[in-house]
């Protein structure tokens, strides 16, 4: 057994065996405190409740509470692995939203694969729930059940897997673009992988300014060509009309900007040297990228890299998105997340990637040079400023957009707030 293996073994079954647990918020001391929690005294806030639903989030846990809900078909970098075997991912999905931003999970494995049956059972147990995160659910099933979801349920639903990636890898290259003086309705943009996160992350490009016809798209069988029929709707709307180019090597040719969403080591070298002038390569397979951080950046000395590993500069991690983006959408007590929430969220990240990087941060990364630059295009993890910057950007989105509930009118007093939340998550690191 190898020691990363017998590591992570005994770190999820020491003690309480998984990563969460439920505890009470109110006291229960004593037989007044029971009679107020439960019978007799629980019977008033139900009452309240009916005459009015969205008193739920004045008794109940309900607008503080999200369900990670995945069927296991798309776990990680392990593939269909089902239900129940996704369970540990989905706990760590929940631990994030908890340390990042003081949002209470439940995780939820869904046993079925049909998307009609996975829909009526999500949308049956909505109610719950003041937020839906679908996680790890397989291409392109998991494109009409976020969409049929977010049409069907009335409170904030967003598939991470695809707009997760799509926000921070957004915020990422707006940076780099302006690191390397380009404009986004000029680059040339190359995308290897069609699937659910390739999907969404080039049609927020297309959002943010960048043109349909600079895309070249890939999948495992070459270039999506409009002379291709082996292609479903999603891939169709980014069939290029070129029809003289087939493979990586040919479409990555005078590129300005290289994104990988597919598989370990099809980048080489050779390929990046091909690229434009200052070429921007994200390659985000995990855990191993299209192209290795020491080959790309040998390669050329200008290009731009990210990566979504933590142990080099620029890493696209999904958890600088959904905490921050569930929080200002539970906040608002919003009906949904929406184009203008996403694009507050990338906004947001951009900006703070360009505040002078506080000490405590360069002493944590080790990194006493960190900077906006091109090391530096996207904040850490680890940054607390995240969750007073991104939760309000996403917030005021909801409010301008239409789907709050609830609105926000002391923004110092709610940034405090966040900032209170934060440092009570201080115990869980």
């Amino acid at each position: 057994m190898s020691d990363l293996k017998q590591k992570a073994l005994q770190y999820h079954a020491q003690g309480r065996p998984g990563k969460v647990q439920v505890i009470p918020t109110k006291p229960t001391e004593t037989q007044q405190d029971l009679s107020l929690a439960y019978s007799p005294g629980v019977a008033e806030p139900c009452l309240e409740i009916q005459a009015d639903n969205n008193k739920a989030y004045d008794y109940t846990a309900k607008g503080n509470l999200v369900a990670v809900i995945s069927n296991g078909t798309a776990v990680l970098g392990l593939g269909n692995i089902g239900a129940v075997a996704g369970k540990p991912v989905m706990e760590g999905k929940g631990l994030l939203f908890k340390i990042f931003a003081d949002i209470d999970v439940f995780d939820i494995e869904v046993d079925a694969t049909d998307v009609d049956k996975f829909c009526e059972t999500v949308k049956a147990i909505a109610p719950t729930f003041g937020g839906i995160n679908l996680e790890d659910i397989k291409a392109p099933e998991c494109f009409a059940i976020e969409e049929r979801l977010k049409k069907e349920c009335d409170i904030p639903l967003m598939h991470d897997d695809q707009h997760g990636t799509a926000i921070i890898s957004a915020a990422g290259l707006i940076n780099a673009l302006e690191v390397v003086g380009k404009k986004i309705e000029d680059v040339k943009i190359v995308v290897n992988g069609a699937g659910a996160a390739a999907v969404s992350c080039t049609k927020l490009y297309l959002a943010l300014g960048a043109r349909k016809e600079n895309v070249v798209m890939l999948d495992s069988r070459g270039v999506i060509s409009v002379d291709r029929t082996d292609i479903n709707e999603q891939k169709r709307f980014f069939a290029t009309s070129r029809t003289d180019i087939h493979t990586l090597e040919e479409a990555v040719k005078g590129a300005d900007m290289f994104l990988g969403l597919s598989k370990g080591g099809v980048l080489s070298k050779d390929m990046v040297r091909s690229m434009a002038k200052d070429p921007i390569v994200f390659a985000l397979a995990n855990p191993n990228p299209e192209i290795t951080y020491e080959d790309a950046t040998s390669a050329r000395e200008d290009v731009i890299m990210a990566t979504g590993r933590s142990d080099y500069p620029n890493q696209i991690n999904n958890v600088l998105g959904f905490p921050y983006i569930f929080r200002g959408a539970l906040d608002t007590h919003s009906k949904a997340i929406n184009e203008a929430m996403k694009l507050g969220a990338v906004r947001a990240l951009a900006a703070l990637a360009k505040e002078p990087v506080p000490q405590s941060i360069k002493d944590l990364y080790g990194n006493q040079n960190m900077g906006f630059g091109r090391g530096y295009i996207i904040p850490v993890a680890f940054d607390p400023r995240l969750l007073e910057t991104v939760a309000p950007a996403v917030a005021k989105a909801a409010m301008e957009s239409g789907v709050a509930r609830h609105n926000i009118t002391d923004w110092e007093g709610y940034k405090q707030q966040l900032r209170d939340r934060m440092a009570a998550q201080k115990k869980y690191r």
